[in-house]
Parts: structure tokens; sequence; C-alpha cells
């Protein structure tokens, strides 16, 4: 797996991901649904300098230039809920992608901090040949990929794959290692190195689902 941590490098980044884990911040879920979007844009800038270009000559008012542009046809695909915002902004620098959903959560059978991973749906577009972004805001235990990777390998045939991540765990990272290809990119804002008992990301930021779009039942 060949690891991008974006944040080793201070920038702009930096503001966006201390509010996002700031209490007295991340209780505004318009600030913090626009703060995870800024940072998928981000790490989209970041991703595209690892697509393939092709040289084009573009038509202007008063001449003719060459300009490398993409190629990859590429498909954004968030875990749903907590990925949207991530979505968006991946999306907003892809702006001619083809999308993807998907949902994975956590289904605790007994009632206490032992879950497993349950997938329920899943809508794409055919990904042989494209490049797939795979987003989703947290990296914890890393059983969430997992899952959702094995359930779109039943469906689809994939090729290339980049994940994309704003807060990842060493253990979670590790754990992914050796389920997904080799060649796989993963795209990390910022990295932490505790999970507490419930498999939350210490200091993490707390539940990305719930800070953008209200607690659950």
């Amino acid at each position: 797996m060949i690891i991008h941590h974006i944040g080793q490098n201070n920038s702009i980044l930096n503001k966006f991901i201390a509010e996002i884990r700031d209490v007295a911040i991340q209780k505004d879920s318009l600030r913090f649904r626009r703060n995870i979007e800024r940072i998928g844009e981000v790490l989209g800038y970041e991703l595209s300098k690892f697509v393939r270009y092709n040289n084009k000559s573009i038509i202007t008012p008063l001449g003719i230039k060459n300009i490398h542009l993409p190629t990859n046809k590429i498909v954004i695909c968030s875990i749903l809920r907590a990925g949207l915002p991530l979505h968006q902004g991946l999306l907003n620098y892809f702006d001619d992608s083809e999308n993807a959903f998907i949902s994975a959560y956590r289904h605790h059978p007994n009632q206490d901090n032992n879950f497993e991973i349950k997938v329920e749906y899943f809508a794409a577009p055919a990904l042989k040949g494209k490049t797939l972004l795979l987003a989703d805001p947290m990296l914890a235990t890393g059983q969430s990929l997992v899952a959702v990777y094995e359930a779109i390998k039943k469906q689809r045939v994939i090729d290339d794959i980049h994940i994309v991540a704003i807060i990842a765990c060493t253990e979670g990272i590790d754990f992914i290692k050796s389920h997904f290809p080799e060649h796989t990119h993963l795209w990390i804002a910022t990295i932490d190195d505790q999970l507490n008992d419930r498999g939350y990301i210490v200091p993490g930021l707390g539940d990305a689902g719930d800070l953008a779009f209200g607690s659950k039942l």
C-alpha cells in the first residue's frame, strides 16, 4: 500500500483539521460539513498529481495552448452517511467523475463494545478500467473499509483504487494493508495512534456522521 500522509507538512489544512476536532467549533454542523468538504478538496488536489495526463491543444480567443489534462475515468464512492461531505469535496475538483454510494455501519448484536460491519446498500456504475476513490472520513479499526471493499469486489471489477480518509489510526492502517492490493493508494490528512474500547479514534473528533448530520437512534 502506498501511503500519502498530507498533514506531515504544515499548510492551511491544519486549520481545517483543528476546527473539526475542536469541541467548541465542531458543534456547528454546517461548519463541520464544510471543513470536511474543504479537506476533501485538499486531498483531491494532492491525489490529482498521481493520475494520468495527456497533452491537449486548447483553443483560446488569441491562439492555441497545449495543456496536460487528466485522463483517468474516476468514480467517487462514499461510505454513507459520514462520507458524504468528503465525497462532495472530491467531486468539487473531480467534477466530471461518476459517483457511487455504499452503506456500512457497526452492528452491536450483544449491545456491548463488540461489533460487526453490516453492508446493505450499494449503487455504482461499472468500475472496470476506471479509478475508484473510496471516501470515508474516519479510518479507525479499518473493518468498515475492508467490508466495503469485499462487498464491491463481489459485484464489480476494480482495477485501480485510492482510499481517501481524513483521520486514520495506525492500527486501522496496519489492518487494511493486509486486505487491499499492494498498489492501493491511501490518502490521509492526519494520523492518530490510539483506539478506545469502542473502536473510536483517540483523540480523533468523535462521531463524524453525527457531527455532520445529527445523532441517530
